[in-house]
């Protein structure tokens, strides 16, 4: 398995992940247009296939934020999303950036528990966040505690 810069005939594959992974996926133009702003935007590959991917970018001087991580299903709990984790936050401390924060549906146990594992803290809920009115956990990591 590698990581890699995502490249731009990785989108067609990037969109089937990121449409069977959330309730209100990203269209495609977004996608590119957060690309074309210069976000960290990193691909899993096996065997030639995408597998897995996460965008991120640099919000303020020292704040990191993630702004979305998918993996596919098949390749799910075999450490896909945790490589991808594991080198946004090297790239982030990289760049002396050491407060990193996402958001993550209250709803989705299963990604709370991941970013607890990663190190990530419940910071607090933000009220009616997503389209459906969806309540999110906003949840921080400090990298000058978490990674030595």
């Amino acid at each position: 398995m590698i990581i890699r810069e995502f490249k731009r005939q990785d989108i067609k594959r990037v969109l089937e992940i990121e449409n069977r992974s959330f309730k209100d996926p990203y269209p495609p133009k977004i996608l590119i247009d957060i690309f074309n702003l210069g976000a960290g935007f990193l691909v899993a590959q096996e065997d030639n296939i995408v597998v897995g991917y996460i965008i991120f970018w640099i919000r303020f001087e020292e704040e990191g934020h993630i702004i979305s991580i998918a993996v596919d299903d098949e390749y799910r709990r075999k450490s896909v999303g945790t490589l991808l984790v594991e080198t946004a936050l090297k790239i982030f401390k990289r760049y002396n950036v050491n407060l990193i924060k996402l958001e993550v549906r209250v709803s989705n146990d299963g990604a709370i528990k991941f970013y607890n594992e990663m190190g990530f803290n419940k910071k607090e809920i933000l009220k009616k966040y997503y389209e459906d009115f969806e309540d999110a956990v906003l949840m921080e990591m400090d990298l000058d505690t978490e990674l030595e």
